[in-house]
């Protein structure tokens, strides 16, 4: 078995979707990025690569590469997933949590779990979302941006 821990942070702007573990949350910001930024995926996917010794998304899917622009990361944590599989590895489980002071999430974590258990091709009971404020305390509690850790553990196919 190994373990991963991944962080991934992006400011939040006006005239961008709030996507959030594959869910549009209704917001009047959403998060600055190459992709759809969405950052909790992001900081899974990063878990992922990690536990498998496969480097970070930025090695995998560069913000300098347009093929990259804007694309949905779900599709990035298909290949992430993938990736660990042709590498001998399947995931067993996901710890994620969610820094941002607003919006208020609670109510989209269920949807959050479904998108990326579909994505994954895994049981629900394998993954676990949860968000928190920082009492606005630094730029998550200013609502300046968001951040995400997740760590996984994988374990070999076999």
């Amino acid at each position: 078995m190994r373990i991963g821990h991944g962080y991934d942070v992006h400011r939040l702007v006006e005239g961008r979707a709030l996507i959030l573990g594959g869910v549009n949350i209704p917001f009047e910001k959403g998060l600055l990025g190459h992709s759809d930024a969405d950052v909790l995926t992001h900081a899974l996917m990063d878990a992922m690569l990690g536990a498998a010794g496969l480097g970070d998304i930025g090695k995998h899917f560069p913000d300098t590469d347009p093929q990259y622009k804007g694309v949905d990361s779900l599709v990035l944590l298909a290949h992430v997933k993938d990736l660990l599989q042709k590498n001998g590895y399947c995931l067993m489980n996901a710890d994620i949590t969610l820094i941002a002071q607003k919006p208020k999430v609670a109510s989209y974590l269920p949807m959050m779990k479904e998108k990326l258990a579909q994505t994954l091709q895994c049981d629900l009971s394998q993954l676990n979302i949860k968000a928190t404020t920082e009492e606005h305390l630094g730029f998550t509690g200013e609502g300046a941006g968001m951040a995400c850790h997740a760590v996984c553990l994988i374990d070999d196919n076999g």
